[in-house]
């Protein structure tokens, strides 16, 4: 735990908040892009270590949450079909569709299953040649190498049996769409060093220039946090907009570029509908064509009934949109808490465990925490 712990010490911590105090001379909104540090933020209280001028709002958060209805739907859909094994990680279960959810397909008798790795999905279609087994490819660019993984040694092996629902989304399309907003207060971006690891951080340099405004690669623990937002609004406080790395231990520029050939090996960029925000150009990745036989969005394309959804299906009480975004918080929704709960949640949010909802329903619910609304 040591190399954990140094990250978490909270003299460290108030070091880097009294710092900030230090150099903070007018109001800034701070954007952080991943829902782990959203999470970290809420969970250790570090919004409320910063100067009241410094703003953070949170951003679309987790793959998860941002999966479009539709492909909620296809998913519960080809989980429905009687000779399919359909595999997904476990925060997918809950997440609500038109209707109803993975996990409520799995009480009637899916064969819906959790993995860990979608490698896992190979050995399941080994072991049952007789039935089809879909995994359900959803993820930031953090989990696409393991996807295009499956998808290399399925083809390399044979195993026809075996295909993915792809819902993959790629990060630095959705901050632009966020800033290029009518509706955007963002003056700075945490961006998410998960995401970063694999495919280094050289795009972003062209966002910051483009749109002014800097973007830090950042860590998820306290201390990671903090010392973010410090060269955030060193830079800020200049008029400075360029992408630095706070992430050091773990990325470099170039990114991880072997996992990075075996992307561009099996997928294409095509545009992605993003649930709550709409759809954004070349945001989403798909396979390219000599490996379409491993789509299950074709393979099973008679048996699906693919219903067209937009984020005006989602309750009227319930504006995931606009917290994704970073136009709202939690509290300020109100079936925050009330009718919507990680019980019975109505927007993906409140799902997953990255979701802005959950982590707000988590370490703020009844601690004597005054919202401004």
């Amino acid at each position: 735990m040591k190399f954990v712990c140094e990250y978490r010490n909270e003299e460290t911590a108030r070091e880097y908040a009294s710092a900030l105090a230090g150099i903070t001379t007018q109001p800034w909104t701070i954007m952080e892009i991943c829902g782990g540090q959203t999470h970290s933020i809420v969970k250790y209280g570090i919004d409320e270590l910063l100067p009241p001028e410094i703003t953070l709002i949170h951003g679309p958060g987790c793959p998860v949450c941002v999966t479009a209805i539709e492909l909620i739907d296809c998913a519960i859909s080809l989980a429905n079909l009687p000779n399919v094994i359909f595999c997904s990680f476990g925060d997918m279960l809950r997440v609500p569709g038109t209707n109803r959810d993975l996990l409520s397909a799995k009480a009637a008798s899916a064969d819906v299953r959790i993995v860990y790795n979608p490698l896992d999905c190979l050995k399941l279609a080994k072991e049952n040649r007789d039935r089809q087994v879909v995994f359900f490819a959803v993820g930031f660019e953090t989990t696409v190498p393991a996807t295009a993984m499956a998808v290399y040694q399925a083809k390399q092996q044979n195993i026809a049996n075996f295909s993915i629902l792809t819902a993959h989304v790629l990060v630095p399309p959705a901050m632009e769409a966020i800033l290029a907003s009518p509706n955007c207060v963002v003056q700075g971006f945490l961006a998410a060093g998960h995401v970063c690891t694999v495919m280094g951080y050289a795009e972003y340099e062209a966002i910051a220039k483009k749109y002014q405004v800097p973007i830090v690669v950042t860590g998820f623990e306290p201390v990671d946090i903090l010392q973010g937002i410090y060269m955030c609004v060193r830079q800020l406080e200049v008029r400075k907009a360029e992408c630095e790395n706070q992430y050091t231990r773990s990325v470099c520029r170039e990114g991880n570029q072997t996992a990075q050939q075996l992307i561009q090996e099996i997928f294409e960029v095509i545009p992605r509908q993003w649930r709550g925000i709409g759809e954004i150009s070349q945001s989403g990745l798909g396979l390219r064509n000599k490996y379409t036989r491993f789509d299950a969005s074709q393979r099973f394309q008679t048996e699906l009934n693919l219903v067209k959804s937009d984020c005006a299906d989602f309750p009227t009480e319930c504006i995931s949109g606009e917290i994704m975004q970073g136009i709202k918080k939690p509290y300020h929704c109100d079936a925050f808490g009330k009718k919507c709960t990680p019980e019975h949640p109505l927007g993906a949010p409140m799902v997953s465990s990255e979701g802005a909802c959950a982590a707000y329903y988590r370490y703020r619910q009844g601690i004597g925490i005054k919202y401004e609304v």
